[in-house]
This record gives structure tokens, sequence and C-alpha cells, in this order.
């Protein structure tokens, strides 16, 4: 066994008692990109030399903490103030970041190593990682296949055993729904939970930074690590912070599991239909109680959130021009002509169709029409949400309709795209906690491609949900590997 094939957990207590230094698990890790991340393309930099030099510092003894010598990547939306953060976009293909985000300061405060910046949608716009201007990542499990997005690199990236974990940024699944194609552990936590200073922003009251890690426990130690009050973001939540990671193996006495019909399509591939049912079946034999919860306004979390992300994107992308920063075009005849250049060369197609979409629905006679009503119904959809967790403790559901999708499948059908995050836009929307655990693998053309089901919890109760899913976990183990 290598040290890519051990959990976080496992790493930093072999490298706290000297069985292993920790200078050969960031090698082993920077070995295995370079040997197989071609075909993936996870990573868009390493920080061979950097990570060489700290993982020197843990087997001094100088740097030490909870995370010491833990290899870890970094999704490329998220400030460091060493290396680029583009995006994974022609607007930013050269800017360097003059400080790091919170959960960057506090990773390496724990003693984590910071491997590379993985790759994402650009402007984490996207469900599959195609959109990427620099070219897309691939699913490990089968490169013909997506990883989702648009945390996909992130996900490819530990699936693939080439970091011990990573982290990413969901605005509407872009953790979970990668989680779940790729085969690993995806966590958002509640909005407000974690730090957003530092993270690009695309949508201010949808964006969450969290773990994408092997196991439940791993990103319980992860979330313990970055989450807490941060008064450099004024979104950031003053609650203390639980002992998650204490905590996660004690199992929840009276669990109840909410099971809603408006998650149990017969649009869902038989495969993920099989996958919740055997998740009930291990709550049952936990001694979980299953209830049926009702949330009547899941149909239009969808183009709630295909309202609301926009608008916010296009206020927050507005920024990008050429002249504060951003690509700037070579040629232009006027101002107005540079702004429209540099815009037309630095964006790719899907982000100039949201920020279209959003300067549509924000501009005046419209407004009232369709961004008014979209935080109306973005209110119903969390009130749905709080009236479901007065019957139970967790609602069990699909992060996804099945397994991971080809590449190409949606084509020039963006609403064919949007319509893939029709099981996690809600959670969002709603401020609440998801987390998605790997739950086996389906047959497609003789590849075996990874499922998942997702947790979803109240608010700021990552330390329940974290306990439940690690009692799906302890029951239904995942380890199946992908054959690079």
């Amino acid at each position: 066994m290598t040290p890519s094939d051990l959990s976080i957990l496992d790493l930093r207590d072999a490298i706290a008692s000297k069985r292993l230094r920790a200078a050969d698990a960031v090698r082993t890790c920077l070995d295995h990109i370079a040997a197989h991340d071609g075909p993936v393309h996870a990573f868009l930099e390493t920080f061979a030399d950097r990570a060489l030099a700290r993982a020197a510092e843990v087997d001094a003894g100088r740097i030490t903490g909870p995370l010491a010598g833990v290899p870890i990547a970094i999704k490329d939306n998220i400030c460091t103030d060493f290396g680029h953060t583009t995006c994974s976009s022609k607007m930013l293909a050269n800017f360097k970041s003059p400080y790091s985000a919170t959960v960057i300061k506090r990773l390496e405060a724990a003693g984590a190593i910071i491997l590379g910046k993985t790759n994402l949608d650009e402007f984490a716009m996207g469900s599959s990682t195609e959109n990427s201007a620099v070219g897309p990542t691939r699913n490990p499990h089968d490169p013909s296949r997506v990883p989702g997005g648009s945390s996909g690199g992130s996900a490819a990236a530990v699936a693939a055993r080439m970091c011990a974990a990573a982290l990413g940024s969901d605005t509407g699944g872009s953790i979970r729904q990668p989680a779940a194609y790729c085969g690993v552990v995806g966590l958002k936590p509640t909005y407000g939970r974690v730090s957003r200073y530092g993270l690009v922003a695309y949508g201010s009251s949808l964006d969450v930074i969290g773990p994408i890690t092997h196991t439940v426990a791993d990103a319980a130690l992860l979330l313990q690590v970055i989450a807490g009050h941060d008064p450099l973001d004024s979104t950031c939540a003053t609650l203390p912070v639980p002992d998650y990671s204490g905590t996660v193996n004690q199992p929840v006495a009276g669990l109840r599991i909410g099971i809603a019909k408006q998650y149990m399509s017969d649009a869902n591939d038989p495969a993920m239909t099989a996958a919740i049912n055997r998740a009930i079946e291990v709550y049952r034999a936990a001694n979980a109680t299953i209830v049926e919860v009702d949330l009547p306004h899941t149909e239009y979390g969808v183009p709630t959130y295909y309202i609301v992300a926009p608008a916010e994107a296009s206020s927050n992308l507005a920024r990008y021009d050429g002249v504060h920063y951003g690509h700037r075009a070579a040629q232009a005849d006027d101002l107005f002509d540079l702004y429209a250049r540099s815009r037309a060369e630095g964006f790719g197609d899907e982000i100039k169709r949201r920020i279209m979409l959003g300067t549509y629905v924000l501009s005046s006679g419209y407004y009232d029409a369709y961004y008014t009503k979209a935080l109306k119904v973005r209110r119903l959809i969390k009130q749905d949400f709080d009236r479901a967790f007065t019957q139970c403790d967790a609602i069990l559901c699909p992060p996804t309709t099945g397994p991971a999708f080809p590449f190409g499948d949606s084509g020039d059908d963006p609403l064919k795209m949007y319509l893939a995050d029709i099981y996690t836009v809600t959670a969002n929307l709603a401020g609440i906690p998801g987390i998605v655990v790997p739950a086996g693998v389906t047959e497609v053309n003789g590849k075996r491609l990874p499922l998942g089901i997702q947790l979803l919890g109240p608010v700021y109760q990552e330390e329940k949900l974290l306990r439940i899913a690690r009692m799906y976990e302890r029951s239904a183990p995942f380890n199946d590997q992908p054959s690079l």
C-alpha cells in the first residue's frame, strides 16, 4: 500500500509516528500526477518545490498540526499567493493573487501541504468540467465520461489517488455531483460555515467551499480545520465549530431518515434507484425510522437557481473588463470597444450565456417578473426544508439521476446540462448542508461507474450529518479504484 492509498487520518498518523516521511508522501503524489494526469487533466499547476520544502519542514518537526504532511489539492478558483489563480479562464490566464484565501491559511496553519491547483468549469459555471478554457478533465473510472463539475478536477484528483484530499466549491452542486460521478466523498457545508474570503465569486449568496475526500472521517477533519468565523467575510457565521472529527464515529440514536417523493423520479437510472433503496435498508438495519417528507417546490429549483445564480454572476463578473484587471484586448478603437473585445476574447460561451441571462433578468422591466419572483420561490424552497426537518434528522436522496454521462452528451443544449442539477441546487438555494457518499457501482459498456447517495441536513447541523453519513459508510464501504 502506497501513501496515496491511505486516508488522511492514517497518512497523518503514519507521518507523525515517523513510519512515513512527509517528503515521501508528497513525492509519491507528485510522481502519480506525472504518470497519470496526462489523460485525466485534473491539475492545472503543481507546486513541487514548495510542497517538498514544506514536507522537509514537517519531517524536521518545524511544521506540526492536525494535517501535518497531508498533500491536498485546491480548486483553481480559490486564491493562493503562490502560483496562479485562473478559474480555468482566458480572462485570468496570467493572474497571480496577492493574497491567500482564509481556507488556504487555515490548511497550512494545520500543517497541510498544497500540491497544486485543479481544473474546473470556467469560473465554476458548469456541471461537467467541459467548459474549462484549458481543456476538460476526464473521469478516471472511464475517460470517455465527464467527472462532473464544476469541481471536476478536484474530484478526479482524489479519485485517481493523486492527492489525499482536495477543496472544491459548491454553488449549485459543484462538490456533490462530481463526488458522486468519481466515487468519492463530497461535503457542502451550510452557507456561512466556511469563509468565502479568497474564493472568486460566482453566486455570492450560494457559493460555499468544502472538502472532497476518500472517507467521511476525512471530510470531518478537513471541515474541522477550515470552518469557523472569519472577520474578513461578513457572511461567515460567528457560531463555534463543533468537534466534527471527534464525534463522526458516534451513531445517531433515534435516527429519522426522510425520503422525499419528489426525488424518487421514474427518470432516475434504475441503478440509482437501487442504490437509494439499498441505503434505506442500511439505515433500517441500524434501527433508523424511515419517514416520507414533502418538498413540493422541488420542481422549481432549477429555474429559480438559473435566475438567481446568473443574476449574481452578471454582477460579480462585471469587474473583468480588461481595465481593472483580467484579459485585455490588444486592439480597440475606443474604451467601449476595449471592454467589448476584452470580454468577448476572455470569456467562454457558457460564461457569456449566463452573464447575458443574468443581465436580462436584472434589467428594467424584467426585474420584478423574474428576479423578484425567483427570490420569493427561493424562500418557499427553504420553507419546504424547514418543515421537512421537523419530521426527520436528514433527507436521503440521489445527487444525480445516474452515473457520469459521456462527453458531449449535452451537445448544444445547455438546458439539458442545467437539468442535471435538479437534485443539488435546492440545497444551495436553502443554504443547508449536504454530503455525498459513494454507494457502489453500475456497469455500463464494460466500465464500472460509481454511484453516490446524498444526505441533506438542517442548517449548521454538519456534525450530525457527518455522523449519519458515517453510519452508512461503515455498513457499505466503497473501495473501487479506477485502473489508470
